[in-house]
């Protein structure tokens, strides 16, 4: 395991990184795509994932083989491909579609805190996943996942929830993932030993 560092991302090798920036403790996973994208402080992803347009949130944990934020192609052209596009590519004198590329780019979809998306999960665009919520293994989400709930299948729809209501709420209004690194280090024992509720009945004030 890596020691990773408030002043720059652990990227394993061969990645490919564009217009993308980290937070502090942050770690990339061999061969990931990261693309027009933003990871929050200790978010990370495993290998092989390919994550566009998207903001990741703190502490998101982003298993192998994943798809976050995939592009569409032009559906209600006349043609998919994307000579409609990428022009430059086969014509000499065509441009690329900028506008086409903006529209794309704007299409974020959102991690929220603390998310865990499980292997070979794919995220829509302009998908918001909440804090403390579970994308299973394999699922295809195409609609919003509400804070602390698991969501399975394909398309993805809720399981059950991670904690009751009430617990979930509390969890969102301490917001631990706001805390300074030190602050993480002295709670350190009771993350690992302590129950939600009873993290919570310590540290709430």
């Amino acid at each position: 395991m890596p020691r990773l560092s408030a002043t720059e991302p652990f990227i394993h090798p061969d990645c490919e990184i564009a217009r993308s920036g980290f937070g502090a403790f942050c770690e990339v996973g061999r061969g990931s795509r990261i693309v027009n994208s933003t990871f929050e402080d200790y978010a990370y992803c495993d290998r092989l994932a390919d994550i566009a347009n998207t903001t990741v949130g703190k502490f998101a944990n982003i298993a192998a083989m994943t798809r976050i934020g995939p592009t569409d192609h032009p559906m209600g052209n006349a043609s998919l491909h994307h000579f409609l596009y990428r022009s430059e590519s086969y014509w000499d004198d065509a441009e690329p579609d900028a506008d086409f590329f903006a529209a794309r780019a704007a299409r974020r979809t959102v991690l929220g805190p603390d998310t865990w998306v499980g292997h070979g999960a794919i995220i829509r665009p302009e998908v918001t996943v909440g804090a403390g919520a579970v994308v299973a293994a394999g699922a295809v989400v195409t609609r919003d996942v509400p804070p602390y709930t698991i969501v399975t299948g394909v398309p993805a729809r809720p399981m059950r929830r991670r904690f009751p209501e009430d617990i979930a709420a509390r969890l969102l209004r301490l917001a631990w993932w706001d805390w300074d690194h030190a602050q993480l280090r002295a709670a350190l024992p009771d993350f690992r030993a302590l129950p939600a509720q009873e993290f919570l009945s310590k540290y709430e004030e």
